[in-house]
């Protein structure tokens, strides 16, 4: 059977009752029920706002009416996000706006670090897991049996090519030091897949396309506007048309791939239903570049640096990767080139919608 990945056109005009549209074209009532607790995946790839990194203020706030509108119950939905060794949940939800939008609907964010992490006896044999996490590692409790939607954007990514659906589980089911697993990112993303089978009753994903993320992804971008919004029940058929409107070959992916090989979802686009817009010429000519913190992550877990690897990310000496990350993409990109890109972005259709909520939640 084909999986169902709807895409449409939007514009600011329209953006939140298009994604009322969207949702509804994705018949998602058929895989997330108002009746059960509906966890909401965010994405945070950065503290600080930048165009395409996290998810946006208009993406939340689009599926967030539309899920009350719909019959929802706020007490049964569940906005999450976790940290990493380089971002902090709570501060991401206020600079990019998340935490007023959930205040005005009535919604608590709550921080993964703040919820109990449990051992999960999962029956999958994963690819890689249990070799990067030999004594085990933990999930957050509350995931468990909860269905769950996720809210990525579409961009490029450094260490897999290119991150959605798929990957933003990943800041879901693992810890802070889910790093360890870039080497053999591919694999875990994967493994990623099987975990949420077994743990969701059902996964649904609403990915924005507004503005998209080209070059060394997740954060040091090029923000282009493109004006898409998707969703899907399937997140490797999701990923899958994300990838290809990018202008990759989905399956010259090896996540996609893998998850197709697999039967966790369709990466093979004769395999899936398009319904909305006609895609089928639409190419962004986008290429996955690396940032120089992920040029030198994989020099040292995969390159010719690799001897290095124990003592630098595996010992006591481990601390000075995340600062230097945080020294290189906070102190020197942000400020200088990221703040160049800000700035034109202030001046697109995009960022005068950002600035807007940034007027509307002033006091």
């Amino acid at each position: 059977m084909a999986s169902k990945v709807v895409v449409i056109r939007t514009s600011p005009a329209t953006i939140l009752p298009d994604y009322q549209r969207l949702l509804h074209l994705a018949e998602y009532e058929k895989h997330i029920s108002k009746y059960k607790d509906t966890i909401l995946k965010l994405n945070l790839s950065w503290n600080k706002f930048f165009p395409a990194s996290n998810t946006p203020p208009w993406q939340l706030e689009g599926v967030i009416k539309t899920l009350l509108e719909d019959g929802f119950v706020k007490e049964k939905i569940f906005p999450v996000e976790n940290k990493t060794v380089v971002t902090d949940p709570i501060r991401g939800a206020k600079k990019n706006l998340w935490a007023p939008i959930l205040k005005q609907y009535g919604l608590t964010f709550i921080p993964l670090t703040q919820v109990e992490w449990t051992r999960y006896e999962f029956k999958s044999e994963f690819l890689k897991l249990h070799q990067i996490f030999p004594e085990g590692f933990e999930i957050p409790k509350m995931f468990i049996g909860k269905q769950i939607i996720h809210l990525p954007t579409v961009k490029t990514h450094g260490h897999s090519v290119t991150t959605g659906a798929i990957k933003n589980s990943f800041g879901g089911l693992l810890k802070e030091v889910r790093h360890y697993a870039h080497k053999y990112i591919h694999e875990v993303l994967v493994d990623l897949m099987l975990m949420q089978k077994e743990l969701h009753p059902s996964i649904f994903a609403v990915m924005d396309g507004t503005v998209c993320g080209d070059g060394a992804g997740p954060r040091t971008m090029t923000p282009v506007t493109k004006n898409y919004i998707l969703a899907s029940a399937d997140q490797v058929a999701i990923d899958t048309v994300a990838a290809k409107m990018m202008g990759f070959n989905p399956m010259a992916i090896p996540y996609l791939r893998m998850c197709h090989e697999r039967g966790l979802g369709k990466a093979d686009l004769k395999e899936i239903e398009l319904i909305g817009e006609n895609i089928s010429g639409v190419n962004f000519g986008f290429t996955t570049k690396k940032s120089l913190v992920i040029l030198g992550d994989q020099l040292l877990r995969k390159g010719p640096l690799k001897f290095l690897e124990k003592t630098a990310l595996h010992s006591p000496l481990k601390f000075w990767a995340p600062m230097a990350s945080n020294i290189y993409h906070d102190w020197f990109w942000y400020p200088t080139i990221g703040q160049h890109i800000k700035s034109k972005f202030k001046k697109t259709d995009w960022g005068r919608v950002f600035l807007n909520y940034k007027k509307r939640f002033k006091n």
